[in-house]
């Protein structure tokens, strides 16, 4: 077995890194109302200045996982988040992440296999 050198070990490392640090700074974009556009893997590959697939297949190498995984779970913890704030309406939180109202409730629903309102209302009451 062929072992890479240590230098494109590396290199996969900080792609992978460098990619992690895109999207947060993409949804913190969002967030902020800088943006009101969503990315896609390909918008971040062309930031980084890389081919769409090579990104892919580094983080699918680097961390078993896809792209796509990155931006998921960022969303979600950010809906998780925003969905602990009572005075924020479900359509608001969807509008602020770029969505539909109906897209973001089967978005949400793929995740975590409830509804955003009923897993608001699983949390419990800020005091």
């Amino acid at each position: 077995m062929t072992k890479l050198p240590l230098k494109y070990s590396r290199r996969k490392e900080e792609i992978t890194l460098e990619f992690i640090n895109q999207v947060d700074r993409h949804i913190d974009s969002i967030l902020e109302g800088h943006s009101d556009i969503m990315y896609e893997i390909k918008d971040i590959a062309s930031i980084m200045c890389i081919h769409p697939v090579h990104l892919s297949t580094t983080i699918k190498m680097q961390t078993g996982k896809s792209p796509c995984y990155f931006f998921e779970k960022r969303i979600m913890d950010e809906s998780k988040r925003l969905l602990a704030i009572p005075d924020k309406t479900i359509a608001e939180i969807a509008t602020l992440l770029t969505f539909d109202p109906s897209n973001f409730t089967k978005f949400f629903k793929r995740f975590e296999n409830i509804t955003p309102s009923q897993y608001r209302n699983t949390l419990k009451p800020i005091e």
